[in-house]
């Protein structure tokens, strides 16, 4: 059969490379990593010279390890039961058995490594993905530099992948900084937000920056305030043991949302490369205000879900889901009040929220423009003006839509609010996308601007710091505040009610 991935269809294919998983028999490599990696060799943006290394504990031969990836493809990407690039990609599938903690497992790397480096012509190149459980993020670095298989010197390059969560506060954040920087240059380490894959969430910079229109007023002179909303109508599923130690502040602010604002709010990059853009990020992250204690209690909310309905079926409350703590004061929904102490955005506050049982499945960015003067309609039927609404839908239905004002029919003046949406599958169609595929693909390629650097992780941190300092001094007195299937707490609609504003409701 002619390979299947010798010229892309979308660009170039990926560096000839070896991609090493630290965790290959965990969800997340089946569910995410492994359908991306299909999804690239579909598209022919896996290089020909490519292989694959699982490392588990599980002891699994490589053939069983094979057919194991072959189910998974089918069950999780998708893929038919007669599939070449299935068969592609797994005639280049080596699998490992051990303990991370283990010297032996990374001698047995490298002996392996130099093998299919002849087999496969990869010249040395090697990317390793840390699909594991935090703790053991450092631990693996380390085995890597001692076995000299992060080594550059010969001008391969290595590179090292490192998910979510990037330490669970400030301390530990620096503290994991410094000790892979003791093996890597900040050129080799791809610190991973999934979020960033998700083609609306690229889309901002595009949006903003390339349509005359919108850049002239993306300011604190035409915008009244900006929300952020990551809603999830699920509970914490079988995450409950990860997920009571983390709570939703740790699990989505620092990351995920943080990077929206970021995105929402900087200057101008430029250039895309990838230290001009998170230049950008990072101003943003040091200008967004810290709390002061006081502030927290009136600018910061938390909420735990209880019993309700989802689907018209009843959902347990958070305390009673598995591997939960049944006195539990782990927050599953956070919002807060935020500040960006820059020329742009004085005075306009952006107002963000993220939980777990909300009422509905959705992540969005909206931007409402400050109401136009009202002097012109003061003898009309009109008795007030809607402001203008900007919403970018990242997920799950991708595509931005606009609000704006328009006469009703008839023989009066009235004013009627009209939504012109776009939805990226009507134009551009639909394909299947775990949201890893661009992310993987930029690690072979060398583009870190949908990674994290390690002053953005710092500086993420330190906003939330002190939010985590005051809630862990004041354990809640209410919890649960909030009904399964419901919009979260009272005291977040009252966080933007004090200042006029209601939440939008997707």
């Amino acid at each position: 059969m002619e390979n299947p991935t010798t010229i892309g269809e979308q660009g170039r294919s990926g560096d000839p490379c070896i991609l090493v998983i630290f965790g290959a028999s965990g969800d997340l490599t089946k569910r995410k990593l492994l359908p991306a990696l299909y999804n690239l060799a579909r598209k022919k943006l896996l290089p020909a010279n490519f292989a694959l290394i699982g490392i588990a504990l599980d002891t699994i031969g490589e053939e069983a390890f094979r057919a194991r990836v072959q189910e998974d493809l089918r069950q999780f990407g998708g893929a038919p039961e007669t599939c070449e690039f299935c068969d592609w990609l797994v005639q280049r599938l080596y699998y490992l058995a051990g303990d991370f903690r283990d010297t032996n497992v990374y001698t047995q790397l490298g002996a392996l490594l130099t093998s299919l480096d002849e087999k496969h012509d990869t010249h040395g190149k090697y990317f390793y993905y840390l699909a594991t459980l935090p703790q053991f993020f450092a631990e693996i670095i380390k085995q890597l530099g001692a076995a000299r298989l992060t080594d550059e010197s010969n001008g391969e390059w290595r590179r090292v992948v490192i998910e979510k969560p990037f330490g669970n506060d400030l301390e530990s954040a620096c503290a994991l900084n410094h000790e892979i920087r003791q093996v890597l240059a900040e050129r080799q380490i791809y610190r991973i937000d999934h979020y960033l894959g998700k083609e609306t969430v690229q889309n901002i910079l595009v949006f903003r920056f390339s349509n005359g229109i919108f850049e002239p007023i993306w300011n604190r002179r035409y915008i009244d305030h900006v929300q952020i909303t990551v809603a999830e109508s699920l509970g914490v599923e079988q995450r409950g043991g990860y997920y009571d130690h983390a709570g939703a502040l740790r699990d989505m602010v620092p990351n995920h949302i943080l990077q929206l604002v970021t995105l929402t709010a900087m200057e101008p990059p430029i250039s895309f490369q990838a230290d001009a853009v998170r230049d950008e990020q990072s101003k943003i992250l040091h200008a967004i205000q810290h709390l002061a204690p006081e502030d927290v209690l009136s600018r910061a909310v938390r909420g735990q879900y209880g019993e309700g309905q989802e689907d018209g079926s009843p959902v347990p409350a958070y305390n009673a889901e598995p591997k939960v703590s049944r006195d539990s004061h782990t927050e599953t929904f956070v919002a807060l009040k935020l500040s960006i102490d820059n020329w742009r955005w004085a005075d306009v506050p952006f107002y963000i929220r993220t939980g777990k049982r909300l009422a509905k499945r959705a992540t969005e960015v909206a931007i409402q423009f400050r109401r136009a003067p009202f002097v012109l309609f003061r003898e009309t039927p009109v008795d007030h003006l809607t402001p203008n609404l900007l919403v970018l839908h990242i997920q799950p239905d991708e595509g931005i839509s606009l609000r704006f004002g328009a006469k009703i029919p008839g023989p009066i003046v009235r004013v009627g609010s009209v939504d012109m949406d776009f939805q990226y599958t009507d134009y551009f169609g639909s394909e299947a996308s775990t949201g890893y595929e661009r992310l993987l693909y930029d690690c072979m390629v060398g583009d870190a601007t949908l990674f994290q650097r390690a002053d953005m992780v710092e500086a993420g941190w330190s906003v939330v710091q002190p939010i985590l300092d005051v809630w862990k001094a004041l354990p809640p007195r209410n919890f649960p505040n909030y009904t399964a299937g419901s919009w979260g707490p009272k005291e977040a609609d009252d966080l933007v009610r004090r200042d006029g504003r209601t939440w939008h409701q997707s």
